[in-house]
This record gives C-alpha cells, sequence and structure tokens, in this order.
C-alpha cells in the first residue's frame, strides 16, 4: 500500500515538473530553470519505476544504466553545439527503439490476455516506434554525411511509399482483432523499419531539421501508447508533451522555411533541392578586417545575423566581446534571430546566451525587419539562406517564398565567410554580389578576432 502510494506521488511529481519544464523552456530568461526541473522529474520517474513491485531484475536494469551512461555522457560532453540536430536524431531513435521492444515483448508475453483497446495501442508504438527508429536513423546520417544528403527521388515514390504503410497498418489493424496471429507481428515491424528508411530518403539535408522535429513527434506518440499498454499514467503524459510539442515545432519550422506540413508527412519534403547547386561565378568585394572595422567605429547602429558559421566556428564569445567594444563606443548593436537560425529553433539563442550577450538584444525576425533600412550596418556572420533575396522573387529558386531577413536592405552589409560556397539549399547568394556588400573571408572566431584587434586601436568614443 506504501509502495503503491509512494509511486503514485512520485509519477504524479514527475508529470508536473515535465509540464513545468517545457513551460520554461519556452522562454531564454526561464531556460535553465526549465532543464533543471525536467531534469529532476525525469530522476523521480525512475525512483518511481524502481520500487514498481513489477521489476524483477536489478542486475539487468544495473547493466542497462551502464551502457546508456557510456554512450550517453559522452554525447554529452563532447559534442558540439553544431551537432544538436544529429544529437536529437540519435536520442529519437534511441526511444521510439526502446518503445518498440516494450511493445513486441508485451506482445509475446501476453498475446491471449491483450483486449482490443491495449492491442490498438500497443500496434499504434510499434508501428510509429519502428519507423521513427530508422527514420531517425537515417536522419543523422544524412546531416553526418554518412549517407548522401541530397534527395533520392523515383518515379511514383509517395504511392509505394504510402502503399507501403497502409499494408503494414492494415496487417496491424488484422492484429488486433485476432491477436493470436503472433506470426504476422515481425511483417509489422520489417515493414514499418523500412517506411521509415523510405520516408527520409527523398528529403534533403537541409530539411533534416524540420524532418526530426516531426520524427520527435512520432517517439512522443510512441511513448504515450506505450502508456496505455503498461498502464503507466507518467509515460502516457511525457509521451503526449513530447508528442505534441515536436508536431507544433514542426509546424513552426514548416512555416519558417515556407514548406507544406503535408509535403513532410507524405515523404515528398525537399524534392526542389535536386537540380539545386550550380553556382555563378561574379566579381564581389572583398575587404579587409582595417576596412570593416573603421566603417563598424563609425556606425551608429549595427545589426548582427548570426548563422550556423558562427557556430561551427564557436564564436559566440568573440562576437560578445565585439559587442562590447563597440557598445562602448555609443553605437546601437543588435541580433537578428531567423525561426530557424543554426538549422534549428532556438540554436542561436542558446549560443548567444552561452556568451552572456543580453536577451533584450535578440530580436525576432518578425520585429527586426523593419529596422535593416534604418541600419548602418548588417554583419552576418555565417548565415546564408536565410539572408538570400532570391527568396522574394526568384519563382525558380528552392527557397522562394521563404521568410528571410532582410539584410539587404541595410545601408551596408558584411558577410564573415570562409568562402563562396552554398548554404544548405544548394544555391548562391544574391546578397553577396551587392554593391553595397563587403565578404569578408576568413573563419568567423579569426576574423571577428582580427575586427577587435583594429577596434582597439582606436579612441573609445571616436
Amino acid at each position: 500500500m506504501i509502495e503503491t502510494y509512494f509511486i503514485q506521488v512520485t509519477y504524479i511529481t514527475a508529470a508536473a515538473a515535465f509540464i513545468l519544464s517545457l513551460k520554461w523552456l519556452s522562454h531564454p530568461t526561464t531556460a535553465r530553470r526549465g532543464v533543471r526541473v525536467g531534469e529532476l522529474g525525469m530522476v523521480l520517474a525512475i525512483v518511481g519505476t524502481l520500487v514498481h513491485h513489477e521489476i524483477v531484475s536489478y542486475q539487468w536494469i544495473l547493466v542497462g544504466f551502464v551502457l546508456g551512461s557510456a554512450i550517453g555522457l559522452p554525447m554529452a560532453v563532447w559534442m558540439p553545439m553544431t551537432h544538436v540536430p544529429q544529437r536529437t536524431a540519435l536520442s529519437h531513435a534511441f526511444g521510439a527503439l526502446a518503445a518498440a521492444l516494450v511493445g513486441t515483448a508485451e506482445y509475446y508475453l501476453h498475446t491471449e490476455e491483450l483486449s482490443t483497446f491495449t492491442m490498438t495501442a500497443l500496434s499504434l508504438e510499434v508501428v510509429l516506434g519502428f519507423l521513427t527508429f530508422t527514420g531517425s536513423l537515417m536522419a543523422f546520417g544524412k546531416l553526418q554525411d554518412l549517407v548522401p544528403s541530397r534527395p533520392v527521388v523515383y518515379k511514383g515514390q509517395n504511392v509505394v511509399n504510402l502503399s507501403l504503410l497502409a499494408v503494414a497498418v492494415g496487417i496491424a489493424v488484422y492484429l488486433v482483432l485476432n491477436p493470436g496471429r503472433t506470426e504476422l507481428f515481425p511483417a509489422v515491424a520489417a515493414l514499418s523499419l523500412l517506411f521509415g528508411v523510405l520516408l527520409i530518403i527523398p528529403i534533403g539535408g537541409a530539411d533534416m531539421p524540420t524532418v526530426i522535429s516531426l520524427l520527435n513527434s512520432y517517439a512522443g506518440l510512441s511513448a504515450a501508447a506505450m502508456g496505455f499498454v503498461l498502464d503507466n499514467k507518467l509515460l502516457i503524459v511525457a509521451g503526449a508533451l513530447d508528442g505534441s510539442s515536436g508536431f507544433i515545432l514542426s509546424v513552426i519550422m514548416c512555416r519558417a522555411m515556407n514548406r507544406s506540413f503535408t509535403n513532410v508527412l507524405f515523404g515528398g519534403f525537399g524534392q526542389v533541392r535536386v537540380a539545386a547547386g550550380q553556382v555563378e561565378q561574379r566579381s564581389v568585394r572583398n575587404a579587409t578586417p582595417e576596412e570593416a572595422a573603421q566603417i563598424l567605429e563609425a556606425a551608429g547602429s549595427v545589426i548582427v545575423v548570426p548563422g550556423y558559421g558562427m557556430a561551427v566556428a564557436q564564436a559566440q564569445h568573440k562576437v560578445r566581446e565585439l559587442y562590447d567594444a563597440l557598445t562602448r563606443r555609443g553605437v546601437d548593436v543588435r541580433f537578428a534571430i531567423h525561426p530557424v537560425a543554426g538549422r534549428m529553433p532556438g540554436h542561436m539563442n542558446v549560443l548567444l546566451a552561452e556568451a552572456d550577450i543580453p536577451y533584450d538584444r535578440l530580436v525576432e525576425m518578425e520585429e527586426i525587419n523593419p529596422d535593416f533600412a534604418r541600419a548602418d550596418v548588417a554583419l552576418v556572420i555565417g548565415a546564408n539562406d536565410v539572408t538570400n533575396p532570391a527568396a522574394r522573387h526568384d519563382t525558380t529558386s528552392p527557397i522562394y517564398g521563404m521568410p528571410i531577413l532582410d539584410v539587404d536592405k541595410a545601408r551596408t552589409v558584411m558577410v564573415i565567410k570562409r568562402s563562396m560556397s552554398p548554404g544548405f539549399a544548394g544555391i548562391d547568394n544574391e546578397l553577396y554580389y551587392m554593391d553595397k556588400t563587403m565578404m569578408l573571408f576568413g573563419d568567423a572566431k579569426s576574423f571577428v578576432g582580427e575586427l577587435l584587434k583594429e577596434l582597439s586601436g582606436t579612441r573609445v568614443g571616436a
């Protein structure tokens, strides 16, 4: 009796912690608190599970704990911020596989005892779990360049994919009505695994972050279904939170990239990338750190546009020093944040917050776009596709219609970039060839360091 009461109280507290964590994670000023509360909720959930009377082998649990820690700790400590999408994809893959395997075990252990409702939840758990597992692995492979990031398409692909899913779902429905036909269960698992692969191959690497957020939703729904199978209310709550937040994030990212959400669902997302990648050879205006520093020092308003290049170079702390140096000279410096800057929502916010840049200096795209026309300088650090004016007027461009930052409307544009190589969309950026644009070639961290050296040699307030 005491054990049951303890478990219920622990689970309810953990569920409340998950809800509060999600709420606090939605704003930079409370994000750290949200992370800590979420961690506390997970600890409580684990403790509540370990005292459950149905736990029969603590030895195997200890083995799993050691193995999981051996994989998870290095991922958390050594994986750079630029690989957050890949790490997220792996997390979804492992979580979805766990849910699918639990569902498989429950089916074979309790075949004759499963009600229609439980069998329905179990089927959903297994189908979503297995397809999310292979789909997330494919997403990881594309982002990590282990498999080709370009879309792999063929005629009638959507028909084949949907037909395959329909067969898997059809067999699952038959098993709900006839759970004793255990020989059909492997077919459901195999078809779901195959569908996960085929779902991702037609999607380009540039669109993987959006797909990952959708796979996050699938993994959450699989966990919620597992909660119904195991009669675990905490799993239902946590899975529902994960599933709904992943879905909402997918919608936000689709809007930010001007993509159809139905295209993501039906595996056609990113097919327009196939013909991309032709870079036109045109001249650009190259500038030195000295020239750039002189213009920055004379400016009254500077808008910094951070992007993936800044994240790769780990230049956020140097950018903070540049912010301090310009602010001391009376320059108004703000940061324009695109919804998918750094390829994942919130990525830039996290990096800049890590460097202690004030939150009120981070301005979202809709709010700051009207201010570019009044800015003396727009300093782009590693952002590419989200600043390309072609998105406004070139109907043949794969990014046509995508909301972008209006960088080209500033009086002077500076772009720190390693080379003229295209961004994830595989197309040239018109911004680089404008008369007002100065290309500052080099590693973001090193070049910002050079700017700081030049600024340090000038008189504050000059």
